[in-house]
């Protein structure tokens, strides 16, 4: 099992509301970054957020020793060989801890960035730039005329294949296209929030897709976590995040997620369909998992409410519909991440890597020197 946590803005107590918004810089990503490294996380999820994924991920690189960075890219908005370099670059200077997330976003995202291209084309895209990719990274010279994209003498000049590994990929979508580029292309199928009799069915397909091209694949999912000692506090931790949805800020929420053109958005939003009822149970859409946090938030908005014992038996059931990898968060990040990794993670049956992570407290994390962790 594999647990890495969420990294990016926004952040705080509540912070789809000014009042509940924690200022994130570059001081308090050290914080995060130091943190999963300290309590054994397998790694962190760097989405495409505020700041751009690269500057962050290279400026924390030097405050981690063996966190993995999982790193999102959006597949046309760098030229492949381009992005290619900069993988490569990353992956020399990181000691191979890169991990590139493939995701094609939606139609209002991209087009602030001068993408405006279908939703069934973005896929097809995407595969002529994976198709790139993968060549340049078996160290080919890449001559490549297509649809979207041309190469000439494409090449990296890094040893890449020898002492420099491709970064495994991972790719997130519902789509039937999507599933395709994924089934062929990638290492790892991300999903978002779904139960998991919905994800074990998801699975299930995409393993269907990825026997047609002779390959095999891992599977993971997003999702938040509200752990406490017992059920009932998790559960009376949610309703404090419940009282805090006002309508003006789920209002807010409906109209950034209305008009998608993602299918991930769109099953996601159908979980609570945009309305917030009298009591927040009603919107478990699973035992001890709750959707209430989609009303505020764009993305992945279901939870895993309860005991420590809970949370792991929830894990253990997706698990057995074929999840190795979860990508979790609390609000707020950094003490979450601590409740999380001093009360669930060391009960999880994690790879070798992870349990050789030291043990750490609040006060070793912040007397640690950093001048030790930053290059001369």
């Amino acid at each position: 099992m594999n647990i890495f946590w969420y990294m990016c803005a926004p952040d705080g107590a509540y912070p789809w509301k000014p009042e509940g918004s924690r200022k994130v810089d570059l001081g308090y990503y050290k914080q995060l970054a130091m943190a999963y490294d300290q309590l054994g996380y397998t790694g962190a999820l760097f989405a495409t957020g505020a700041h751009d994924v690269w500057g962050l991920a290279n400026s924390l690189l030097p405050y981690t020793e063996r966190l993995k960075f999982l790193v999102a890219i959006h597949p046309g908005l760098i030229a492949p060989t381009l992005l290619a370099k900069m993988a490569a670059s990353f992956q020399e200077f990181s000691n191979g801890r890169l991990l590139v997330n493939v995701v094609s976003g939606d139609a209002k995202m991209l087009g602030a960035y001068g993408m405006n291209i279908p939703h069934d084309e973005r896929y097809d895209m995407a595969d002529e730039y994976l198709t790139i990719w993968h060549r340049l990274f078996a160290g080919e010279s890449v001559d490549y005329q297509g649809k979207y994209f041309t190469t000439t003498g494409a090449k990296l000049a890094l040893p890449v294949g020898d002492t420099i590994t491709p970064p495994p990929l991972w790719f997130g979508g519902s789509s039937d296209k999507a599933l395709d580029v994924s089934a062929k292309h990638t290492d790892t199928y991300l999903s978002w929030g779904e139960t998991p009799e919905q994800i074990g069915a998801k699975i299930a397909k995409v393993k269907e897709r990825a026997k047609q091209f002779g390959r095999t694949m891992q599977y993971g999912i997003r999702l938040y976590v509200i752990v406490r000692d017992t059920d009932a506090k998790a559960w009376e931790a949610a309703n404090d995040l419940y009282a805090q949805m006002d309508a003006a800020s789920i209002a807010a929420n409906q109209r950034f997620v209305s008009n998608t053109d993602s299918v991930g958005q769109k099953r996601m939003s159908a979980l609570h369909g945009g309305v917030k009822p009298e009591n927040l149970r009603d919107l478990e859409v699973a035992p001890n998992l709750w959707a209430g946090i989609g009303l505020v938030r764009p993305g992945p908005g279901t939870a895993i409410v309860g005991s420590p014992d809970t949370v792991i038996r929830t894990l253990e059931a997706y698990r057995e519909a074929g999840v190795e990898t979860f990508i979790l968060s609390g609000m707020p990040l950094l003490e979450e991440a601590y409740r999380f990794g001093e009360t669930v993670l060391p009960r999880l049956d994690v790879s070798t890597e992870v349990k050789q992570a030291k043990n750490y407290t609040w006060s070793t994390l912040f007397d640690r020197d950093l001048s030790k962790a930053v290059p001369a």
